[in-house]
């Protein structure tokens, strides 16, 4: 039983507690995110490292009245157990669960909904702009990761808040780790700011705020070792400009300001961000500041929990595992090997084939399956960070000098790369190879990450050849095969284990634009429905013809590969010789295949009905898995079956469905 943590509804209680009773709080609250995720999973190490931050906030600010902005918002599950979710707080990232991220339809107290980085500086200025012409006072308070440092969005917002408001708080939360190990530039410059032996005065605004604190804990730890510049609690990086700034080999230069001075931004740290009692301090003067202020904390990503702290990478964001271990349940002997594995055993196999191949992430080096191309070939390896636009241009430009990028981005993030895929990639027509990983559903995670729109806004754009595996071994030859093309090439498929067909040992040469006849037409005088299933809706096209054809059907089934050019004569062909054509996607209908086979055929004067099974013009839930939301909305054996009955005039046992068109 817990003692505090049973007392907490709301944040009123969190403000009636004193410092000692947080401070236990804090513990029962790890427990319970250790033990409360370890049956469905979810993004442990990122909260356990924000537990004393979330205790302190909701400490000193009153919410909902006052905003908390959370950069990507996977770290909001201390927030969410502090503001009356507390009981629902084990159905998190389950189907009618809580969100696994900030989501305004969920509670007053998210502010602001997330899911991707580099989004929360924005956002929060913008709210920090509308308070001031509303002339009300509430603060805004924006927490952001330092990898969020590596997203440019975050430096637009940055370059703009001094000349927007006087009342602005930021958070950046240091803990060196985005989802993997950060790189670049930024990351070497705050551990500068860490270490520097510079950067160890003490502001006179905060030292005398400090100093009006009555005694006790805090200002005797903060008093600790006085003569050393308070290296012991608190190191300022200045809210006066510094009078040595460091340069490349960390020696200083001279008479350069800190860069959150220059941005306008106040800046306070670095500070432990698990010292409770500072962090209230802290944000006490944050609150009392009347010009833009940024507090840099120090965390530990998996704070508390002894597996999450050895594993960071891991528990960032994982499936169910044994609270007392950490250990995740082993794979099933004969279990499919994940996409994304595929997508990075076959780099090393083309990077090997082929020197002029180099492989680009964008900070996803393990879910995108490129960490094996790293730990085979780092020579043949970049990782950008959180910079989907700055990777996609930086691969045009090495496709310009004779190479051939493959960037390896999920279908939900490469959305932000829109322009740069238009303007620098496709305009150009540069053989850059995009793999698009987690194209169709992340079911836990929900819309922020489903990838149910990447068919649409590419098929627009001149130029692009765009393809989609129905399995693992395809995956493979169509990875090689987009080598072989002078065009942009984009390959969509899905999160999770693959179908188990094996992979060929030398990758095949796939002809481009031609799809492939899985079943033809058996012409025995029964009703011909044919089945183009794309990608891993192939397999349900499949089943749902065994069915059909077992009650009296002649089914052909096709898997189409490419979306972009889509084989026409094929297409065509069936299209005339069937009395239905049925087309599925792991995709929006709005604009997807379907749509560009209605296009084909209204081109070709074909007349022959036409069935569209994908998910329909809304933004679709999380849920447990991903079956649950196909069968939901139809894309299913069972509804493929009962649309092509009903198309035939046959009683059918309703199925409950939303997206069939």
């Amino acid at each position: 039983m817990s003692r505090y943590l049973d007392m907490v509804d709301c944040p009123e209680h969190v403000k009636k507690l004193t410092v000692p009773q947080l401070q236990e709080l804090a513990g029962e609250i790890r427990t319970e995110l250790i033990e409360g995720l370890a049956k469905g999973g979810g993004h442990l190490g990122p909260n356990l490292g924000v537990v004393e931050l979330s205790i302190a906030l909701h400490k000193v600010f009153t919410t909902p009245k006052d905003k908390f902005v959370w950069d990507v918002s996977h770290q909001v599950y201390v927030h969410k157990i502090l503001t009356g979710r507390k009981n629902r707080f084990r159905t998190i990232r389950q189907t009618d669960g809580l969100n696994g991220f900030a989501l305004r339809t969920e509670s007053e107290h998210d502010c602001f909904g997330a899911g991707h980085a580099g989004t929360a500086l924005s956002a929060a200025l913008g709210m920090a702009a509308a308070r001031d012409k509303r002339g009300t006072n509430e603060n805004v308070v924006c927490i952001f990761g330092d990898a969020a440092l590596t997203n440019g969005i975050s430096f637009e917002a940055m370059n703009n808040v001094s000349h927007t408001t006087r009342k602005f708080i930021g958070i950046l939360n240091d803990n060196e780790w985005s989802i993997a190990k950060n790189v670049g530039a930024i990351s070497g410059y705050l551990n500068k700011l860490i270490t520097h032996p510079s950067y160890n005065k003490l502001a006179k605004e905060f030292e005398g705020f400090i100093r009006r604190l009555p005694k006790g804990d805090v200002a005797m730890q903060l008093a600790h070792r006085a003569e050393g510049g308070f290296k012991g609690a608190i190191t300022s990086v200045g809210l006066q400009q510094t009078t040595q700034a460091l340069d490349t080999d960390g020696r200083g230069g001279h008479g350069s300001p800190v860069f959150f001075e220059e941005m306008g931004m106040r800046y306070l740290g670095p500070i432990d961000g698990h010292n409770l009692p500072l962090l209230i301090s802290t944000l006490e003067f944050a609150k009392q500041c009347d010009h833009p202020i940024v507090i840099h904390i120090l965390t530990q990503k998996g704070k508390g929990y002894e597996a999450a702290l050895k594993s960071p990478e891991k528990f960032h964001g994982l499936g169910p595992y044994n609270a007392a271990t950490g250990e995740t349940p082993a794979s099933k002997p004969g279990t499919p090997p994940a996409y994304q594995d595929v997508m990075g055993q076959t780099m090393v196999k083309l990077c090997q084939n082929n020197q002029n191949i180099v492989g680009l992430t964008a900070a996803m080096p393990t879910g995108t399956g490129m960490k094996h191309l790293e730990k085979a070939m780092p020579d043949r390896y970049f990782d950008v960070g959180i910079a989907e636009e700055h990777g996609v241009i930086f691969a045009a430009g090495m496709a310009t000098m004779g190479y051939r990028p493959v960037v390896a981005i999920y279908s939900t993030f490469l959305q932000r790369a829109y322009d740069c895929i238009h303007h620098d990639v496709c305009l150009q027509d540069l053989p850059v190879i995009f793999c698009m990983d987690r194209a169709g559903l992340s079911a836990n995670d929900g819309p922020t990450h489903h990838g149910l729109f990447d068919i649409s806004y590419l098929r627009c754009f001149p130029n692009v050849i765009a393809m989609a595996p129905a399995n693992e071994d395809e995956l493979a030859d169509m990875m090689f095969t987009a080598t072989k093309v002078n065009h942009p090439t984009f390959i969509r498929y899905p999160r999770g284990t693959a179908e188990g067909v094996p992979v060929k040992a030398e990758p095949q040469l796939l002809e481009v634009g031609k799809a492939q006849v899985v079943q033809n037409f058996a012409n025995n005088g029964q009703r011909k429905v044919a089945l183009f299933g794309l990608g891993p809706m192939n397999t349900i096209a499949r089943k749902a013809a065994a069915q059909l054809n077992a009650e009296g059907y002649d089914v052909a089934v096709i898997n189409p590969r490419f979306t972009k050019p889509i084989d026409a004569a094929a297409h065509e062909k069936f299209g005339r010789d069937a009395e239905l054509i049925v087309t599925l996607e792991d995709h929006v209908l709005i604009g997807g295949y379907g749509s560009a086979v209605l296009e084909l055929f209204s081109e070709k004067s074909v007349t022959t009905p036409v069935v569209r099974i994908g998910w329909p013009d809304q933004f679709i839930e999380h849920a447990s898995t991903q079956d649950e939301l196909r069968a939901k909305y139809g894309l299913s054996v069972e509804n493929t079956v009962a649309k092509v009955k009903a198309q035939f005039g046959e009683a059918v046992t309703p199925v409950k469905q939303l997206a069939v068109a």
